[in-house]
């Protein structure tokens, strides 16, 4: 609502000073979305090659590391979109268990060709063995996929084959705290 000078004068100080200040955050606001639009947004500082942006971020750097070299050739046809399904397949699943899942699964990069795996539990993945078991279970359930038996020798082929199917260059798995083992799909 507007208000002439003279109807402004007779209000009470305590609403004028209201006023006042409603305009002044107003105009600021005016200014800050002003600002906003006249400057473009700052670009992310871009990481270098051969360096992994998601150290520090979601799991410290990695204190172990090794590369599978899968006999099984990448689908021709897999792209970011078909893994990130896959990740939120995995992902769906263990939030619906019947169980607390100590961890969570996620795919990151430009192509979504980095799987993490993060424990959310102090204590559950606190060594390269117990990290190893996770993935071995993972084997497990994969082998049960009807999609995994159709592409693969199941009894033969593991979890890694099968990210090697869906196109992940990477599998990184870590406690979320201390321990980090990463893994180069080949």
């Amino acid at each position: 609502m507007s208000y002439s000078i003279d109807e402004e004068n007779k209000l009470p100080a305590a609403t004028r000073a209201q006023r006042q200040q409603s305009n002044r955050e107003q105009q600021g606001r005016a200014r800050l979305r002003h600002r906003r639009a006249a400057k473009p947004a700052a670009a992310a500082p871009a990481t270098p090659p051969g360096e992994d942006r998601y150290i520090g971020y979601y799991y410290p750097k990695p204190t172990s590391t090794e590369v599978f070299e899968s006999q099984m050739q990448t689908i021709a046809s897999m792209d970011r979109a078909q893994r990130i399904q896959f990740v939120t397949v995995v992902s769906q699943g263990t939030i619906q268990s019947a169980y607390r899942v100590p961890y969570a699964v996620f795919a990151k990069g430009e192509k979504a060709d980095k799987m993490i795996i993060v424990g959310l539990q102090s204590g559950e993945l606190n060594s390269i063995y117990r990290m190893r078991a996770l993935l071995a279970n993972m084997t497990t359930m994969s082998r049960l996929s009807p999609f995994f038996q159709e592409k693969t020798v199941a009894e033969d082929a593991t979890f890694f084959d099968l990210l090697k199917l869906l196109g992940f260059q990477t599998l990184t798995i870590t406690d979320g705290d201390k321990l980090t083992h990463q893994v180069t799909i080949k």
